[in-house]
C-alpha cells in the first residue's frame, strides 16, 4: 500500500520530464535548424578570409592574410583597379550616420506629435504612414533623379551623396515615426503634467524628460537607420557614376558582377570587413533595447 504512491509519484515525474524533452526537440527543430544554414554561411566567410582555401567550404587549408590585402594595398580584380578601400568606407559611413541622425531627430519630434497633440487628419496619416512605407522605392528612381537633378545634387560627388541621404532619411522617417510613436503613448500623462506643473517649458520637457524615457525606441530605430543607410545600394548604383564616391555593397557588386574569374578569398574577406561596423553598431546599441520600461517610468 505504501509503494503505489511512490510509484504515482515516479511516473508523474517520468511523464513530466518526457513532456520537457519533447517541447525542448520542438523548440530545437523549429528555431535551431533553420538557422544552420545561416551559421555555415558565416562560418564559410570568416574560414575563407583567412584561409587560401577552404575544404567543404568551412574546413580551412592552411593561414593567410593576403586576402585581407585590400587594407594596406590598392584594391585590383583582373586588369581593373578600384579606389582605395578606406574612403569608400568612409563614404558608406557618411551615409549611414547622416541618414539615422537625421531619421532619429525628425522621427522623434514627429512621434511625440503624433502620440500627443490632436489635430485635424491625425488618423488618417497614421494610416497614410503605413500604406507610404509598402511602396519600393525603386518605383521613384526617375522622380528621384529629376527632384536631385534640379536641386543640384547630381553628379558633384559628396554632394550627390548628401542628397542619397536625404532620400534615403525621407523613405525611412515615416516607418520610424510610427514605431517611436507606440514608446510616447507608453509613457503616462502624469509625468509630463507634473513637469509642466514645475514650470517646464514644453520643448524642455521633450528634450529632458520624455527623450531619456523612449531610449529603448530611439536605439531601436537608430539601429533599423544605420543599417538601412549602410547597406543603401540602389540609390547609390543609380545616381553615382564616379568611383571614388561608391559605396561598399556597390564596390562589392562590381567585384562580383564583372569577371568570370571571382577572387573567393578576397571578396569574402570584403564582406566581412562591410559587416564588422554593423556588429560594432548593434553591439554598442542593445543596451538600450534591454532597458524596459513599465508604463514609461524606469522599472
Amino acid at each position: 500500500m505504501l509503494s503505489l504512491p511512490r510509484y504515482r509519484i515516479e511516473s508523474r515525474k517520468t511523464k513530466a520530464l518526457l513532456r520537457s524533452i519533447i517541447k525542448y526537440l520542438i523548440v530545437i527543430v523549429v528555431a535551431v535548424i533553420p538557422l544552420i544554414p545561416v551559421w555555415i554561411m558565416y562560418l564559410w566567410l570568416i574560414m575563407q578570409s583567412f584561409s587560401p582555401k577552404v575544404n567543404l567550404g568551412i574546413i580551412p587549408l592552411g593561414f593567410t592574410l593576403n586576402n585581407w590585402r585590400f587594407l594596406w594595398s590598392p584594391l585590383k580584380m583582373g586588369l581593373k583597379t578600384y579606389p582605395n578601400i578606406w574612403p569608400i568606407t568612409i563614404n558608406t559611413l557618411l551615409i549611414a550616420l547622416g541618414v539615422s541622425g537625421i531619421v532619429v531627430l525628425i522621427s522623434t519630434l514627429g512621434g511625440y506629435a503624433l502620440s500627443r497633440m490632436e489635430f485635424a487628419g491625425r488618423t488618417g496619416m497614421m494610416k497614410f504612414i503605413i500604406a507610404l512605407h509598402a511602396f519600393p522605392s525603386v518605383i521613384l528612381l526617375i522622380a528621384l533623379f529629376i527632384i536631385l537633378n534640379k536641386l543640384g545634387l547630381y553628379g558633384k560627388g559628396y554632394v550627390t551623396l548628401l542628397g542619397i541621404t536625404l532620400v534615403k532619411a525621407g523613405l525611412e522617417i515615416p516607418m520610424a515615426s510610427w514605431i517611436i510613436k507606440g514608446f510616447f503613448d507608453a509613457i503616462p500623462w502624469d509625468v509630463e503634467w507634473a513637469a509642466l506643473v514645475d514650470g517646464c517649458t514644453r520643448w524642455r520637457l521633450w528634450r529632458s524628460i520624455v527623450l531619456p524615457l523612449v531610449l529603448p525606441g530611439i536605439g531601436a530605430i537608430s539601429i533599423f537607420s544605420f543599417l538601412s543607410g549602410w547597406s543603401e545600394f540602389l540609390l547609390v548604383f543609380t545616381y553615382v557614376k564616379d568611383e571614388a564616391y561608391y559605396t561598399l555593397p556597390v564596390l562589392i557588386y562590381h567585384m562580383i558582377g564583372e569577371y568570370k574569374m571571382v577572387d573567393w578569398g578576397l571578396l569574402a574577406a570584403l564582406g566581412l570587413f562591410f559587416t564588422i561596423p554593423t556588429i560594432i553598431f548593434f553591439s554598442t546599441s542593445q543596451k538600450l533595447l534591454l532597458r524596459i520600461y513599465v508604463g514609461g517610468v524606469k522599472g
